[in-house]
């Protein structure tokens, strides 16, 4: 069973606590056929990213500003919509255990998109929230991961990010920490370790005088 030592988690929220995907089909497959592009390959990018971003990679040759405008469309349907927004397996057990643990959400959904579907799923939002609105750029950036150590004062090394996406993954390793790979989109990606669903990983206090926890892994 592998050990992780941490001093603060820092956790993506779609795919990696709240299972949104059914959403993120509908949304994205709608925007696909808009823009004649084909659905699977729109799947194959659009997880971890922010919306704009995504468009940029899929629409290169795009101006900005379509995407801009596009990606506030696309966050108020999303938003609007949570069909079938459930927890990810384990994560209302997760959450709990980190109670008196620095931990962060670091998503890239804005504000309104996370408290909805943290809300849908049943979760309680974590204290620091590095959304959309907090960053210049979006994952695989590693700029929402540092803005979440800086926040809780914690050294990059000294934190574990829990993320389901390659953007999220690259973005995580790009800022110097160790990655938890959560779900089947992970272990493409090179984490340092993988679980199925959060029912995977105990978060469990060091010993006595000793800061941080430690997270078993399977």
């Amino acid at each position: 069973m592998p050990v992780l030592t941490a001093h603060a988690l820092l956790l993506d929220m779609d795919g990696t606590l709240v299972n949104s995907d059914a959403v993120v089909e509908r949304i994205w497959r709608r925007w696909a056929d808009a823009h004649g592009l084909d659905g699977d390959e729109v799947m194959k990018v659009v997880h971890g990213r922010q919306g704009h971003a995504s468009m940029a990679v899929l629409l290169p040759d795009r101006p900005m500003r379509l995407n801009l405008e596009d990606n506030a469309r696309m966050l108020a349907a999303e938003t609007a919509d949570l069909d079938g927004v459930v927890p990810v397996p384990g994560a209302p057990g997760f959450l709990a255990s980190l109670r008196g643990v620095p931990h962060a959400l670091v998503t890239s959904a804005d504000v309104p998109l996370s408290t909805a579907r943290m809300a849908a799923a049943g979760l309680e939002l974590p204290e620091v929230c590095v959304t959309a609105e907090s960053v210049g750029a979006s994952k695989p950036d590693p700029e929402g991961f540092l803005k979440g150590a800086a926040e809780l004062g914690v050294d990059p090394a000294r934190c574990v990010v829990f993320e389901d996406s390659g953007a999220g993954i690259e973005a995580g390793r790009a800022a110097g920490m160790r990655v938890v790979g959560v779900g089947p989109r992970a272990a493409a990606h090179g984490p340092d370790a993988v679980v199925r669903d959060l029912r995977e990983v105990r978060v469990e206090a060091t010993g006595a005088g000793e800061a941080g926890v430690r997270i078993r892994i399977g």
